[in-house]
């Protein structure tokens, strides 16, 4: 779970006016106190989406003068969390310049981030099954439509159009199964799983 979701608090701490390295410094930090201290065991489903947890929890942890002090060099001499910080200040300037606020960064990359897993998951299945190239040629579809028309992706991947249209059923509806899949396991109660959804459609709309 932290290796999945440690790039929205390395956004918002981004967002927040903290440099590259004293991101990378914060955000290392909290993670390995966070499992030190088996914080996940204090998350209350009564209190709120483990997300709003996360966030209010490295909030506490940025207004610690002590634990700021500890962030030495990056690792803080605690163990280092294989996160790709190279990777994510990468993604991080790719946001648009606008005066948006620490919190809305943080909620519309946990969407992302959410949405990109999902995605990773149904390539592993096409791998598995030896379909990677069909995967890819398909991908588009759950973004929105394609670039080109069904006879001819038909075509390049030598099938009917029926069939094709038949395929991008499936993957579609395979695609929500593995999103309501990912969102339940950040919900404590599968009736809070439309809910969620629903936010992260908002979050990835700029309405959160």
């Amino acid at each position: 779970m932290c290796e999945a979701y440690w790039f929205p608090l390395y956004a918002y701490a981004r967002r927040r006016g903290d440099s590259p390295e004293a991101a990378q410094d914060h955000t290392q930090e909290f993670f390995a106190r966070f499992l030190e201290r088996d914080y996940f065991d204090r998350a209350d489903p009564d209190r709120g989406r483990f997300r709003s947890f996360l966030l209010s929890s490295f909030k506490y942890y940025l207004c610690d003068e002590a634990g700021r002090a500890r962030a030495q060099k990056r690792g803080g001499g605690m163990a280092t969390l294989p996160f790709e910080f190279s990777k994510g200040e990468e993604m991080y300037v790719r946001e648009p310049v606008h005066n948006e606020t620490p919190e809305r960064i943080y909620e519309r990359r946990w969407a992302r981030t959410l949405l990109d897993r999902v995605v990773d998951r149904l390539r592993e299945e096409f791998i598995l099954l030896g379909r990677l190239e069909h995967f890819n040629n398909l991908k588009p579809c759950l973004q929105g439509e394609f670039d080109v028309p069904y006879a001819e992706l038909a075509r390049r991947l030598e099938t009917t159009e029926a069939a094709l249209k038949v395929g991008i059923h499936r993957l579609r509806k395979r695609y929500r199964d593995l999103l309501r899949s990912e969102i339940a396991n950040i919900v404590a109660d599968p009736a809070d799983i439309d809910a969620e959804l629903r936010h992260l459609i908002a979050a990835l709309a700029g309405k959160s």
